[in-house]
């Protein structure tokens, strides 16, 4: 992963530890289950945040994917069945909700990206080398 995709993941993925951890202190901390999977939320995304800063091996990545797909689907679900019986409307509280999940989306659109780039950078590279190959004159010319 090049350094301004891990940049732009770790931060994005630490902006959503962040949201969570203020939310939990702001009040969440009281909510039986919620409270606590907030504190979680917030603690591994920001130690995997410092981990794809650190540039981590792609295993990284994907708790990096895996903690902002939790959170976005713990969003969904808090907004439409009840999760553990909490629920709320909307984009509230404002603007964490919509921070949080701006900055998920993100962070899987960004480890999406880093992911094709990798799968893809072989078979470039392969693509050059032939080309390079069959530019290059053989033999006396």
């Amino acid at each position: 992963m090049n350094v301004l995709l891990r940049l732009a993941t770790a931060v994005c993925l630490g902006v959503s530890g962040y949201v969570h951890a203020q939310l939990y202190v702001g009040g969440y901390r009281v909510i039986p289950v919620i409270g606590p999977a907030f504190l979680l939320q917030a603690a591994g995304a920001l130690a995997v945040a410092i981990l794809v800063l650190a540039g981590g091996p792609p295993l990284i990545r994907l708790a990096a994917a895996g903690l902002a797909a939790g959170a976005l689907a713990g969003f969904a679900l808090s907004r439409t069945t009840g999760l553990f019986g909490f629920s709320e409307r909307g984009f509230q509280p404002a603007p964490q909700a919509l921070v949080s999940v701006l900055a998920e989306v993100a962070v899987l659109v960004l480890v999406a990206v880093a992911f094709f780039r990798a799968r893809r950078s072989p078979q470039v590279r392969g693509a050059v080398d032939v080309e390079d190959r069959a530019g290059t004159p053989h033999g006396p010319g």
